[in-house]
């Protein structure tokens, strides 16, 4: 992909939903992400009252804590931070497709840290050593990542699957797979949510390269966990869907752990 290309691309991009004749009433313009990188994407996901992310909840701090970890496609960054912040990262790198997330990411973790300071005259509790531990970076984790030597103890992929299957096809998700294995340390974990086949369903036509591959797709999420045993090469694996709660409807989608 060229640059011009990717950066036209990346952009998250805005579609009328409603092509009736000039005059009429529109109907409100629909986000489209062809990468699923959405603009306040933790607000679809997060009912409302709830002071973080569910998932955060259902997170192991004994595969942070200390730990170099990565997180794929972090979106705007709050899992990144929130982990980092609550479990003690030595550090953690967030990687987005999109540069305005990215952009995002950083915001929101100079505004945690600011508010920290703020809180800081009354409870003595400072959150900016977040600088020092988290990172953000705007790449393609499937077609152009390259870290000679890099490893993790924990990498994150949540919510990204369907987003690298549609835009890739199966190739690119064999390939995103196989890049987490290399990158992990032996005895690390991989943090994995794929959406259900009925998200790719409600996301085939976001794009002609999704509807493209869309149809000629031969391996499903019911799929991966096969995979990712036998062909990939993963130890050992853990449903953690079990004690998840506070997601959002459509947002109740499992969440795997697997130790290479």
């Amino acid at each position: 992909m060229g640059d011009e290309e990717q950066t036209t691309n990346n952009k998250v991009k805005t579609v009328d939903t409603n092509n009736q004749q000039s005059g009429k009433k529109r109907k409100k313009q629909k986000e489209v992400a062809i990468f699923g990188n959405y603009r306040n994407y933790y607000t679809y996901r997060i009912d409302q009252g709830l002071e973080e992310d569910p998932r955060i909840k259902i997170m192991k701090k004994e595969w942070f804590e200390g730990k170099t970890c990565l997180d794929i496609g972090c979106n705007s960054g709050l899992i990144t931070i929130t982990i980092a912040k609550n479990f003690g990262c030595q550090k953690i790198l967030g990687v987005d497709i999109d540069s305005a997330r990215i952009e995002d990411a950083h915001w929101n973790l100079r505004k945690i840290v600011k508010m920290s300071e703020i809180k800081k005259q009354h409870s003595g509790d400072s959150l900016s050593h977040l600088f020092d531990i988290v990172s953000f970076k705007k790449d393609n984790f499937v077609q152009s990542w390259s870290t000679p030597g890099e490893k993790y103890d924990t990498i994150l992929c949540l919510s990204v699957t369907k987003w690298v299957h549609l835009n890739w096809g199966d190739e690119g998700l064999i390939t995103l797979f196989s890049k987490v294995w290399r990158l992990l340390q032996p005895g690390g974990v991989f943090i994995l949510e794929p959406q259900p086949w009925t998200s790719y369903v409600s996301n085939r036509q976001v794009s002609e390269v999704a509807a493209t591959n869309y149809k000629k797709l031969e391996i499903f999420p019911e799929n991966f966990q096969e995979i990712l045993l036998d062909k990939i090469g993963f130890r050992e694996i853990e449903n953690l869907s079990a004690s998840l709660s506070g997601s959002k409807t459509g947002f109740n989608r499992p969440v795997l752990a697997l130790w290479k």
